[in-house]
């Protein structure tokens, strides 16, 4: 089981309010998860090239991987009730527990409790307050890594 799989079924199996967890929110509250990891770790959890496109952090790893392993997760597709498209509804089928490192562990349980009852405003805010998104051009890569060793390095003086 990679990385990225464990830390989703993670999510879904811990999430408050699986409703209100929307495509967006989800890839954001793992980039989150990503980002803080880095940073105490110097290594990035994941193996996402994040990249910084119109809406801030965004791939598609996240939602294609829950489609190739449809016997873990079900994705529903559903007319956003706001307009502008559809949006995803995510279901864990297999509830199998996952065990994730501590550290890991804490940030989710940090991240998730922190955000999920947050307004679309302030959970983006958030997002885009991140270092990575705050230093970086539209549309590029980011290296996790390098901006997290960035980050220290001028947080620490």
């Amino acid at each position: 089981m990679s990385n990225l799989e464990k830390l989703i079924r993670y999510i879904l199996l811990n999430y408050p309010n699986l409703q209100e967890l929307s495509k967006p929110r989800l890839v954001k509250l793992i980039y989150m998860i990503d980002w803080r990891y880095t940073i105490e770790t110097g290594n990035q959890y994941t193996d996402i090239n994040w990249i910084y496109n119109h809406y801030g952090p965004y791939v598609n790893d996240v939602i294609e991987l829950m489609k190739q392993k449809d016997n873990i997760f079900k994705v529903d597709t559903y007319p956003n009730p706001f307009g502008g498209g559809f949006t995803d509804k995510f279901t864990l089928i297999d509830k199998t527990k996952v065990e994730l490192d501590k550290e890991l562990r804490n940030i989710a349980d940090k991240f998730i409790n922190y955000t999920y009852n947050l307004i679309w405003s302030d959970f983006i805010n958030l997002v885009y307050s991140s270092y990575p998104i705050k230093v970086s051009l539209k549309y590029s890569s980011l290296n996790l890594v390098e901006l997290a060793k960035e980050f220290k390095k001028h947080h620490n003086n």
